[in-house]
């Protein structure tokens, strides 16, 4: 059979591909320990899951409109003006179904053959490769740790060339925990002015969980505002992955039309249920989104504690997300006698098939000398997994 070509442009997840592995050595009954994936380890809060009981009890059971009710819409403008004193009108939103089709949609709706799309490294995986789909080029700046894997505005603007369409990046960013502010964000946008045709995608999925203070859009600059596609959903701030919903915000409104137009013919509107339960989410109380990033805080400060007995890794404190991204090299070239690690490939299968713990390597990120933990998990495992790597690694040589 031959099947698409399409398929050889871009490569299957490795968040996915890790998850995959670890599941197939749990069937085996091994105890494994998931430091991969990227998923809140609690419950919906009781106030939304009541929402979705209502509207199934309501019977809103029927299609909907592609771009979402008009009420999840008016709730999508109430929690931008409430959290970020951002100005939408629901014309201006198109939900999906998750973070991960807006972004889809947005990337469909902007980008044509050849365009050039700058990425600052480490970004999630699935950016790169939703780019590569539509037929762009993807054009890398490197971080590192001691710039707190954030992009200055020189490195930015040394890449621009006449084909660039679109710069993307996430604060919180998936994987590094880099979070922008607002003096950062204000340097970036100096550089934007100068260049008034290139467009801006903001991923702020991450946006409850920070460590630092308040979270910060590039979208509040009112000269730069129609030129950004904000992207969020409901994820990992209210705990709704198995939900599935995301939604964009562009003051510019063909955008907004543009991405409608492609989900009409792709998926149409999102789950009835989940958008009903969604506008409870979105316009109710944030006290469980609080509480989970009081959580993922305590989590934190112990890895940080953890690792600190690890040798060779360069770890940057994470300011949001639940990811640590340590630059893991130090072990590249050792050997317990049976297995080299050459890479972070062989780093991460190393973990885990002799600790039994998953992580993601960093390849997948943009950047081949890290690995990504993810700390969306229990403190007993956290603390039981990180035993383990000691252990596993300490028999490098």
């Amino acid at each position: 059979m031959q099947l698409s070509t399409l398929l050889t442009r871009f490569n299957e997840p490795e968040t996915l591909k890790m998850a995959k592995l670890g599941r197939e050595l749990r069937a085996q009954g091994i105890d494994v320990i998931d430091l991969s994936l990227g998923e809140p380890d609690f419950d919906t809060p009781q106030h939304i899951k009541d929402a979705a009981i209502k509207a199934i009890n309501d019977n809103w059971s029927h299609y909907t409109p592609v771009a979402g009710f008009a009420d999840l819409r008016e709730a999508v403008c109430t929690k931008l003006k409430r959290d970020n004193n951002l100005d939408y009108k629901p014309e201006n939103i198109i939900t999906s179904t998750g973070a991960k089709q807006s972004l889809a949609n947005a990337i469909y709706a902007v980008v044509d053959n050849g365009d050039e799309v700058i990425i600052p490294t480490p970004y999630w995986v699935t950016y790169s490769e939703l780019v590569k789909m539509a037929g762009g080029k993807v054009i890398e700046i490197r971080t590192t740790p001691e710039a707190g894997f954030k992009v200055t505005p020189q490195q930015f603007e040394a890449a621009i060339t006449d084909k660039t369409k679109l710069f993307m990046f996430s604060s919180p960013c998936n994987p590094s925990g880099a979070v922008y502010s607002k003096a950062e964000l204000a340097g970036l946008a100096e550089v934007f002015r100068k260049y008034p045709n290139i467009l801006i995608i903001s991923d702020e999925i991450y946006e409850y969980i920070n460590f630092v203070g308040g979270h910060e859009s590039i979208a509040q600059f009112d000269d730069l505002k129609d030129r950004v596609i904000l992207i969020n959903g409901l994820s990992k701030g209210f705990a709704m992955t198995g939900w599935r919903l995301g939604y964009i915000a562009a003051a510019n409104v063909e955008i907004v039309k543009a991405c409608e137009k492609i989900q009409g013919q792709l998926t149409s509107g999102t789950c009835s249920i989940t958008q009903k339960a969604a506008v409870a989410a979105l316009t109710g109380n944030l006290k469980p989104s609080l509480e989970m990033t009081e959580e993922f805080t305590r989590r934190r400060a112990r890895v940080m504690e953890l690792i600190k007995d690890i040798p060779g890794f360069k770890c940057f404190a994470p300011e949001g997300a639940f990811y640590i991204f340590p630059d893991v090299s130090y072990y590249y070239g050792k050997t317990d006698g049976t297995q080299t690690i050459a890479n972070a490939a062989d780093f991460s299968m190393y973990l885990l098939n002799t600790a039994n713990v998953s992580s993601v390597m960093g390849d997948a990120f943009g950047e081949p000398n890290c690995v990504r933990f993810s700390f969306a998990n229990s403190m007993a495992n956290i603390e039981r997994a990180w035993a383990r790597i000691k252990e596993a690694l300490a028999k490098l040589k």
